[in-house]
């Protein structure tokens, strides 16, 4: 008798064990506004999306970990999913789209504006023109008086890899071009350096982190002639929403979760009206202007009654 007493017992505390531990985890179950994710982005775009994750995170029970890489180590680690949210300076490429094909995945790509990689140079130095013509040339080898040298950020950038397609070449030369670590060596080599010119994304010069202002103030941004362009632009966002200024490049997150999770909606709120003004504000170009609501004030009766 005893034995049939204590069995019901045992399968009401297992049933309620089962029902409380599955509740907790469906509580902590990953959605497209909770829970944890990793998310990869290319170096150069690191201080505007850090922006973008600390308002993401304080509106939303997320917590979101940010690894910053030079592009060609984003695309190994993210292919070999360490993580599968990236935020790129280009789309995926047809060998990385056939890989997750092959996998099931279909890739879900978000606009979320436009940045440029600039030129940079000493502030000592008087010309702050440079046509994009002569920097090609330089690139393939050609000697230029008017350049001395180029610096660029990593050989494994997308500034690298941008120019490099530019300028119909595999490798940089092995004279006169010249690759760091960071964004920041380059600001910094260039303002202790007179006659370089240095090769940087937009967003660290609009975004300087605090141990970089001061040789921000040491340096010019170069306005540049394109190849079919008669005058000299600068990265400014009037000039990138004209198409005037030509090293301008769209910015994407590329969600391959596979299912509806932070990636999704990361991407859903940089894209809309708070994340575009935070674009905005980081002198890039969003996809879309936010809006401005504009508040007429009339006098009130009080008012009128005094004058």
């Amino acid at each position: 008798m005893k034995k049939l007493v204590r069995l019901p017992f045992f399968i009401i505390i297992l049933f309620f064990v089962l029902f409380y531990g599955c509740k907790k985890s469906d509580g902590d179950k990953e959605t497209i506004l909770k829970g944890k994710a990793t998310i990869l982005v290319d170096e150069t775009l690191k201080p505007l999306i850090e922006d973008e994750i600390a308002v993401f995170q304080g509106q939303y029970k997320a917590e979101i970990e940010l690894k910053s890489r030079s592009e060609n180590e984003v695309m190994r680690a993210f292919l070999k999913d360490t993580s599968r949210i990236v935020i790129l300076s280009r789309k995926l490429n047809a060998e990385e789209t056939k890989y997750f094909d092959q996998i099931k995945i279909k890739p879900k790509t978000t606009k979320i504006g436009t940045d440029a990689i600039a030129f940079i140079a000493n502030k000592n130095n008087n010309d702050t023109l440079v046509a994009l013509t002569d920097v090609i040339l330089f690139m393939q080898g050609k000697e230029q008086k008017s350049i001395k040298g180029l610096v660029f950020d990593s050989p494994n950038s997308s500034t690298v890899r941008y120019m490099n397609a530019l300028a119909g070449i595999t490798e940089m030369p092995k004279e006169g071009v010249y690759s760091l670590k960071s964004n920041n060596d380059v600001v910094k080599f260039v303002s202790e350096n007179d006659g370089m010119i240095g090769v940087v994304g937009l967003n660290w010069l609009y975004q300087p982190s605090s141990e970089m202002k001061d040789l921000v103030k040491n340096i010019n941004v170069l306005s540049v002639k394109g190849e079919a362009n008669d005058g000299f632009y600068a990265p400014t966002q009037n000039n990138l929403a004209e198409g005037k200024y030509p090293l301008a490049r769209d910015l994407y997150i590329i969600n391959c979760q596979g299912y509806s999770g932070l990636g999704m909606g990361f991407a859903s709120f940089v894209a809309g009206d708070i994340g575009q003004r935070i674009i905005l504000k980081a002198g890039l170009l969003p996809i879309r202007m936010p809006g401005r609501k504009v508040i007429f004030k009339t006098k009130s009766n009080k008012e009128n009654e005094h004058e």
